[in-house]
């Protein structure tokens, strides 16, 4: 990306995150030279970057393998660090560039390069020790912007947990990743010109871009891949709940960097992302509770895990625009929006979302996204509107909910299709009754 449409991207964030003047005057000049590191920025995106890592592997990495039987746990820890190393090679030799090469964009103007980056950074190229993205070295940008393209198909195992190949899996996430993830970063976050900047959506960190796309391609696979065998007369209990609530304390912490890194400065907007990401989740975990303590007589571990993960999945969009009390409202409607989802959906159209990807991400992404909408607004709290009003900001969040689903659907689905006509999707009957571990592993996950 230029300098110059590196500064109008930092901008129109710190702008919509209530900076200040003096960080839109620093880039309204449009030279690159008047732009200078900031050592406070810096250290606070290397602390963010860690921690978005740290979500994927070890956080979802544990919450998931926690979920599954036995027989399949390294399975799910090998599938998150396996993709973990796949991404970011392909994001260093083509996802970045593609995602971010603003070349060609112009404000308000709808071309091809509003869905879709250039390549004059394949490979990285001229990106040095001393390249600038803002205030921030551009190596940590890069690296930020990885951990994020690497937790969102990591998320999507979930729903095909326990019954495809390994092989399928590397093959799906490289295809997703490129054709599906690339294109929704680049329309979200590449800057004036692009497709959702033009229509003036609020996605701060990834409600469409992360969790409605990883979302919508979980329920085409498990749709894709069929249920797992026994499902759902055949009681599938997870294995060890320990490691599960364990991986949801990883998330709930690691999402900092996740909301509050997206930020890009060690300011204000960092702060109140940090803030309202907290009380979204707090909000979210007590209404899941609620509701299992009133339909089941106890509240369960499992079940205050699902509803922290669904609070911060919601707030995520909003984490840049919402105040405190619109964190409550959103906490507290992604917790019965996905239990909803978990609990009744999934039980009703019979899909085999094996640990509820769906109903969690899907349907809490775009939760949070609508809301966002509407607790932007200055009158509920909010930092401010990119539309004239409330009405027109949700239609402008709907219209980028829209895309994302089409796209990563079709998307998903061709992969999919193009996958079980030539190396296959699923394991053998045998391979599956035996266990992930061994039968694609060689390994014992769980010694008993």
């Amino acid at each position: 990306m230029s300098s110059v449409l590196q500064c109008a991207y930092h901008r129109r964030w710190r702008k919509l995150a209530g900076l200040g003047l003096a960080a839109g005057l620093a880039c309204s000049t449009g030279f690159a030279q008047e732009v200078t590191l900031s050592a406070g920025d810096t250290a606070w995106m290397l602390t963010s970057t860690v921690l978005v890592l740290f979500m994927t592997i070890p956080g979802l990495a544990l919450f998931y393998g926690g979920l599954v039987r036995t027989k399949n746990v390294l399975s799910v820890l090998a599938q998150c660090f396996g993709l973990t190393a796949l991404v970011s090679v392909l994001w260093l030799v083509a996802g970045y560039s593609l995602a971010f090469d603003a070349t060609g964009m112009t404000e308000g103007v709808l071309n091809a390069n509003s869905l879709l980056g250039g390549i004059s950074k394949l490979f990285l190229k001229g990106v040095g020790v001393n390249s600038l993205s803002g205030t921030i070295p551009e190596t940590v940008f890069i690296t930020f912007q990885a951990t994020f393209a690497i937790i969102t198909p990591a998320l999507i195992c979930g729903a095909y947990a326990e019954r495809m190949k390994y092989s399928a899996v590397l093959w799906f996430t490289a295809l997703w990743v490129m054709f599906s993830y690339v294109p929704i970063c680049h329309m979200a976050w590449a800057g004036k010109g692009s497709l959702f900047a033009n229509w003036g959506v609020l996605d701060f960190a990834g409600g469409t871009v992360v969790h409605v796309n990883a979302g919508v391609a979980a329920l085409v696979a498990c749709l894709m891949l069929g249920k797992r065998e026994g499902y759902p007369h055949t009681a599938m209990p997870p294995h060890n709940l320990t490691m599960t609530v364990t991986g949801a304390c990883m998330l709930w912490v690691g999402w900092f960097g996740f909301n509050a890194g997206s930020a890009l400065t060690a300011g204000g907007s960092a702060g109140m992302a940090m803030l309202v990401t907290h009380m979204a989740t707090a909000a979210a975990t007590l209404t899941w509770m609620a509701i299992e303590w009133v339909r089941f007589g106890k509240p369960s571990a499992l079940g205050a895990a699902t509803g922290a993960v669904a609070g911060l999945v919601a707030i995520t969009p909003a984490s840049g625009s919402c105040g405190p009390l619109g964190s409550l409202a959103i906490g507290v409607a992604a917790g019965v929006a996905c239990f909803l989802g978990a609990a009744v959906l999934k039980r009703k159209l019979g899909y085999d979302d094996s640990l509820d990807a769906f109903g969690v991400h899907g349907i809490g992404g775009f939760t949070g996204a609508i809301m966002t909408g509407v607790f932007a607004a200055p009158a509920l709290g909010g930092q401010g509107l990119l539309n004239p009003t409330i009405g027109a900001q949700v239609l402008s969040q709907l219209m980028s909910c829209g895309v994302t689903i089409v796209w990563s659907g079709v998307v998903s689905y061709l992969i999919l299709v193009v996958l079980k006509a030539t190396i296959g999707l699923r394991v053998r009957s045998d391979e599956e009754s035996e266990g992930l571990d061994t039968a694609l592993h060689g390994e014992a996950g769980y010694v008993m």
